[in-house]
């Protein structure tokens, strides 16, 4: 008996636990302070109505024999599917609804489409990134090259003609860094990948919250992006489905690998290893796309957008440089006073009792940075930023 000793390259624990256990370590030893989180990136409103209702009327249908659903399509139900080519329409992209994979979140598909790839292949990641983007591929072996994202380049790195890779993780808005990247700097990228035949993995999970119309919200907005690029989009931080699970992927037909289309190897990947999204989210998720539900979930997201005006604000305030909070809800700050991620996380627990990220478990190029999101409490959100003004 082997084991995959690939897992043994991984850090021994993963940023979030660690955090979670000096948040605990921290609360026992302070019993009567409650610590203001603005790290982790969980949501705190909660579904709104129309999909609540959506959701109530589906499990009705599941207690009545003759509306009862048993497997649903592996690529997700048709309804659905084509609501959110719909959605895409009304954004200017067109997209086919047979291109358009339900799941449980963009974060499954992100590490299970790399199933469709050669272990030989060389991966180029952003640094700092998305814990998850480098530890599936250490998981499966792969060798990362790594670009550097850095202040300079206000965390947008572009291609780099002295590196060759096959698979390429873009995700804009950026999570940690809140960096959005522009149609001339994606077109770049998607040029670059079409001249190497490699193919980007494009995380738009956060596309809901650029409110700059110039901005693109998909990759496919792009010239050329659909013979190379697959899009993995969410509804955990659109309509507060972290807790519900799902998201979607989208494969174009046009997209071949070898002369092979990844559309039908996706598929066949997911009938083989996954049973679908349960029919009931998938109606609530339909209700998203609704216009109730459109209108509703802006409701929301205006919340958390004016919780991130509130910390962008105060850090404009304060002379501290950061990148996002305007079309991301993430703000990714300078340390002050030259203190490691890790120093600041420190000080800011203890003496403010306000949690963040420390931005070295995002990458080497995050040291020296913090991560703050805006998805709590708005009167919390203004406590903190109180807090943190008075500590500097």
């Amino acid at each position: 008996m082997k084991m995959n000793k690939n897992y043994l390259n991984l850090q021994d624990s993963y940023l979030f636990s660690t955090i979670a256990k000096k948040v605990a370590e921290y609360q026992a030893q302070n019993p009567e302070k409650k610590p203001i989180r603005l790290g982790i990136g969980d949501v705190t409103l909660p579904l709104v109505p129309a999909v609540v209702a959506a959701m109530q009327a589906a499990v009705a249908q599941m207690s009545c024999k003759a509306t009862f659903r048993g497997y649903g399509p592996e690529q997700g139900y048709d309804f659905l599917r084509q609501a959110i080519a719909g959605y895409y329409a009304a954004h200017g992209v067109t997209v086919d609804a047979g291109d358009v994979f339900v799941s449980d979140g963009a974060k499954s598909d992100l590490g299970n489409i790399l199933d469709l790839f050669d272990v030989e292949n060389t991966v180029l990641i952003p640094d700092p990134v998305y814990p998850v983007y480098v530890d599936t591929n250490i998981m499966a072996g792969r060798r990362i090259v790594y670009m550097n994202a850095n202040e300079e380049n206000g965390f947008l790195p572009l291609p780099n003609v002295g590196i060759q890779a096959d698979i390429i993780y873009l995700c804009s808005p950026n999570n940690p860094t809140g960096a959005v990247y522009n149609h001339e700097q994606l077109k770049a990228w998607v040029d670059y990948a079409l001249a190497n035949n490699a193919v980007v993995l494009f995380d738009a999970a956060y596309e809901a919250f650029i409110q700059d119309e110039t901005l693109p919200r998909s990759i496919y907005e792009i010239e050329g992006a659909k013979q190379c690029a697959i899009e993995f989009c969410s509804l955990s931080k659109t309509a507060g489905f972290t807790g519900t699970r799902c998201g979607y992927t989208i494969v174009p037909a046009e997209l071949t690998v070898e002369g092979e289309p990844l559309r039908k190897f996706w598929l066949r990947r997911q009938a083989t290893k996954f049973n679908g999204v349960p029919y009931v989210v998938q109606c609530g998720a339909q209700a998203v796309f609704g216009e109730a539900g459109q209108r509703q979930i802006k409701a929301n997201i205006a919340v958390y957008q004016e919780n991130a005006k509130i910390i962008s604000g105060t850090l404009r305030e304060m002379g501290v440089w950061f990148t996002g909070g305007e079309n991301s809800p993430y703000i990714w700050l300078k340390c002050p006073s030259g203190m490691t991620s890790w120093e600041f996380f420190d000080r800011l627990l203890t003496e403010c009792s306000v949690v963040g990220t420390p931005g070295s478990g995002f990458g080497k190029n995050g040291e020296g940075f913090f991560r703050l999101t805006a998805f709590g409490d708005k009167a919390a959100t203004e406590i903190a930023m109180k807090r943190l003004q008075k500590l500097f």
